[in-house]
């Protein structure tokens, strides 16, 4: 199975920008289609963004289309999401998340196989 190591979390300032990396390990990057969600305090986790297996096509959740952007370099087995503009309500734990299966674009958690551990954004007003 494939291991998913986030990275890149911390505090940042409404409108700044941070950058989230997600390194697998195990099994090649390529072989999934990758997402990244988020929980907030609180709050069920939600779908940020997912990018197929060859880069083709992206998706994002509505509140965070234009101002996040998700990209993967296989070579590396590293999968990233630039935030830029956050807002407070950006404020999460921010997890990386692989699928196995044939469908792009899926949003439900359970759709995926494999989870990191989280890294923690906190955006302060």
């Amino acid at each position: 199975q494939v291991q998913l190591v986030e990275s890149g979390g911390g505090l940042v300032q409404a409108g700044g920008s941070l950058g989230l990396s997600c390194a697998a390990s195990g099994r090649p990057l390529s072989w999934y289609e990758m997402g990244w969600f988020r929980q907030a305090p609180g709050k069920e986790r939600e779908f940020v963004a997912q990018i197929t297996r060859d880069s083709t096509r992206t998706y994002y959740a509505d509140s965070v289309k234009g101002r996040f952007t998700i990209s993967r370099d296989n070579g590396k087995n590293t999968v990233y999401l630039q935030m830029n503009t956050v807002k407070p309500e950006d404020t999460a734990v921010y997890y990386c998340a692989a699928d196995s299966g044939l469908v792009a674009g899926l949003r439900a958690p359970d759709e995926y196989d494999y989870w990191g551990q989280g890294t923690q954004v906190t955006v302060a007003s």
